[in-house]
């Protein structure tokens, strides 16, 4: 599969940070590519990189070496602007804790994403709730954060996230808040939605289970990725 049919592709990606003289070598020489409805576990002990990348993929840093293909576009050149606008229409994010806005309602939340890109307010509604159904929500569209549960505001989260039909999904231990029991439920919803919409998943967790549920696992090591 060539860059321009990939959901996303990440190439030689290198990262160093550096305090006064000091320089520390976060990734090094990352290759990953993620295909249209693939889920991808990222495992790795803490310290290894994960964050990092996942910042890198979702274009909320830059790499100092390499590049990020997103459906064959190069990004790592792009400008913040650009780069803002391709967050917003081609990544979605989902994290271990929600960050669900308090004061409005499940549905408000799943339409912001929406109204940021431009969507009318009617239809973005009506595509909140639909995915919101679609997650077992219907009963809860119109509650705020306050007034559900933990599994539930995650399934929030995750209507969010793929709101805006994105291209790739990137979540960071999306499960890691919740009990066994209703990360299973959670975990198994995220998937089933991916595979509908076709969206590539790479998705970060220490949960070696949900990981071997997953289509493939590659482990980072040292800042690198040993196995893809």
């Amino acid at each position: 599969m060539n860059r321009a049919e990939a959901s996303m592709v990440l190439r030689g990606v290198g990262r160093t940070y550096r305090q006064g003289e000091n320089a520390l070598e976060v990734l090094r020489d990352v290759n990953l590519t993620l295909h249209p409805g693939e889920i991808v576990a990222l495992v790795g002990p803490s310290g290894s990189g994960k964050s990092t990348l996942l910042h890198i993929a979702g274009l909320l840093d830059l790499p100092d070496k390499g590049d990020v293909f997103i459906g064959g576009k190069r990004c790592a050149k792009l400008d913040e602007a650009a780069r803002t606008m391709l967050r917003r229409t081609a990544v979605g994010f989902v994290y271990q804790f929600h960050h669900l806005l308090p004061e409005f309602s499940a549905a408000e939340n799943v339409a912001l994403p929406q109204r940021i890109a431009g969507v009318n307010p009617r239809t973005a509604i009506n595509v909140a709730s639909e995915l919101l159904n679609r997650l077992g929500l219907k009963d809860r569209l119109h509650h705020r954060p306050g007034e559900l549960s933990g599994g539930e505001q995650q399934r929030v989260a995750i209507c969010r996230a793929v709101a805006n039909n994105p291209r790739v999904l990137l979540a960071d231990e999306p499960t890691g808040n919740l009990d066994p029991e209703t990360s299973e439920k959670v975990f198994g919803e995220l998937m089933s939605l991916a595979r509908t919409q076709k969206v590539a998943c790479l998705i970060a967790t220490h949960n070696m289970d949900l990981a071997k549920r997953m289509d493939r696992a590659v482990t980072m090591d040292g800042g690198q990725i040993k196995d893809v």
